[in-house]
């Protein structure tokens, strides 16, 4: 098969960036966080309000916690809001919504313009919950952007808070191997998501997510990235144990999990090779060729597109 140069120069950078772990330039749209950054409390459950605002506040609370309720309107998947922000939002070093709330608007190279936080919680329905937007206005988008702005009280603007995003990963001492993450997965996170990935059921329902497959993140997720993965994995996983893997660990387990096919990137448009170039050269895998065929070639519809 013959690619165009500009195809063969993307699929060089991301393996590139994959052997030598570099930074992913389209994930880090806001500045970084100083060591002298400032913590924060977020208020307790305890004192959430009364009143209209209280109650928009707690439904925008019970959306993120079961995002399922949303399922077949703004939600294609099995996931909840909570999988990747644990603690309902409030646990730093988990994105907790406290110390994102008061970061926007900002310019993202995702999407190539200023975000405001609506526009990032949409793009997190349409990618992460391989859904669509919830319209601006709705009950449903005024709720969570609620529930945002009450555990931010009293937090300052426009200041990077510690405890923000994820914390970065240092570089592996050897480069991530699938291999060994399958390993890593079958002994430390099996027991949780299931010997396939596919997560496990309680009464119908979730009770731990799928982490690949018809029910997982698409690939246009930050989740999808191998250094956002391994970077939450770090510090969150598995649950209750936090920074419990090494850091070799981590990130042999995030390119193992995102080597499994997902829902498509909605910004594809028929052509693999089009849109592993435009939106890709990152540290992914998707468009490389594993166990035989081409991770993307096969990847599981979008139920709501």
């Amino acid at each position: 098969m013959n690619r165009p140069l500009h195809l063969i120069a993307a699929l060089v950078l991301c393996s590139t960036a994959l052997q030598a772990g570099q930074a992913d330039d389209d994930q880090e749209e806001l500045p970084d966080t100083p060591n002298s950054a400032p913590g924060f409390t977020p208020p307790a459950e305890s004192e959430l309000p009364d009143g209209p605002f209280g109650e928009m506040v707690r439904y925008g609370r019970d959306l993120f916690v079961n995002t399922q309720q949303l399922r077949g309107r703004f939600v294609g998947n099995g996931l909840n809001c909570v999988n990747c922000h644990i603690d309902a939002g409030r646990r730093a070093d988990s994105a907790p919504l406290w110390a994102a709330y008061t970061m926007y608007p900002a310019y993202r190279s995702k999407n190539d313009r200023v975000n405001t936080l609506t526009d990032r919680i949409q793009g997190c329905f349409r990618y992460s919950m391989n859904g669509a937007p919830p319209p601006s206005g709705s009950r449903e988008l005024s709720a969570l952007l609620s529930y945002h702005y009450w555990l931010a009280r009293g937090a300052p603007v426009g200041v990077a808070l510690a405890g923000r995003g994820y914390p970065k990963l240092d570089t592996p001492p050897s480069a991530p191997d699938i291999g060994r993450g399958r390993q890593v997965f079958e002994a430390q996170c099996a027991f949780c998501h299931g010997d396939d990935g596919q997560g496990r059921k309680a009464e119908g329902a979730y009770a731990f997510p799928p982490l690949w497959g018809r029910d997982s993140y698409n690939w246009g997720a930050g989740m999808h990235r191998i250094n956002t993965a391994a970077a939450f994995i770090h510090a969150n996983m598995p649950l209750g144990r936090p920074e419990s893997l090494s850091v070799q660990q981590a990130w042999d387990v995030a390119t193992f999990i995102n080597s499994r096919e997902r829902p498509q990137d909605p910004r594809h448009e028929g052509d693999l090779q089009e849109t592993d170039a435009a939106y890709h050269a990152h540290q992914c895998h998707y468009g490389d060729e594993l166990d035989g065929q081409l991770l993307g070639s096969r990847a599981h519809p979008n139920p709501l597109q």
